[in-house]
């Protein structure tokens, strides 16, 4: 499989992958307290996807998307820690995304000095985020930036609201052009600080990331094809037309 993505990436220039570290390492490992078993798992991980590609030329960055149930307590900062250093972080570009309030600082803005400290001796980006329940921390660690737009369904995020027709999940949300505009200062100070920023749209309940994607393209100057993006009905991951 990964064979096969380096071909398609071969096909195109300058297409890089980005990935996710499993759910066994984050959301299994982590959360149990196993720091030997998530660092095999990194390991393992690592030499499967991250070093192909990157031998290929086609590595974008590798993320840490941590469980929310991952909270600073005990542990956690050891922990993740190992897992960072599991995973190569000073070779590879890698971000790591916090889903529990415990990792703020007193404020509740951005994420506390430790993390902070040791982000920045292995040059790991703290993800910054557009969603629910998530302060946009703007502190850079690394010379690279990692933004992820989840969208704002704050109903159905805290299960306030029941997923209906009109939304088919958290993540069915369509980001007004006003929206996205109040981004392009922040993208722009950041770009200053850093060699590069990778946008990811993860709203994406009805195309609508691919949609929010090229707006975003637009906003910034970056060339690309002009497509017509079709709301999909599709409630799984399937072929599109």
């Amino acid at each position: 499989m990964v064979k096969s993505w380096i071909g398609k990436a071969l096909k195109t220039d300058g297409f890089e992958y980005s990935l996710k570290l499993p759910k066994l390492v984050t959301h299994d490992s982590m959360v149990k307290g196993e720091p030997d078993t998530a660092a095999r798992r990194v390991s393992s991980f690592e030499g499967i996807c991250v070093d192909p590609l990157a031998e290929a030329g086609c590595l974008g960055c590798a993320l840490v998307q941590l469980s929310p149930y991952f909270r600073n307590e005990g542990g956690s900062l050891s922990m993740l820690e190992s897992v960072l250093d599991a995973a190569s972080s000073d070779r590879y570009p890698y971000a790591v995304e916090f889903r529990h309030r415990s990792w703020l600082d007193d404020e509740g803005r951005e994420m506390i000095g430790d993390v902070m400290d040791l982000f920045r001796e292995r040059n790991v980006a703290n993800v910054m985020i557009d969603g629910p329940g998530s302060p946009t921390t703007h502190v850079q660690t690394a010379d690279h930036a990692y933004v992820r737009f989840h969208g704002r369904n704050y109903d159905i995020w805290f299960g306030d609201g029941e997923e209906d027709d009109h939304r088919i999940n958290r993540y069915d949300y369509l980001y007004s052009s006003e929206q996205l505009e109040r981004w392009l200062p922040i993208i722009d100070k950041v770009g200053e600080k850093t060699r590069n920023v990778r946008l990811f749209f993860n709203n994406h309940g009805r195309a609508k990331a691919v949609r929010n994607a090229l707006q975003m393209m637009d906003m910034l100057s970056i060339p690309h094809k002009e497509k017509e993006i079709r709301s999909q009905d599709q409630m799984k991951l399937g072929s599109y037309e």
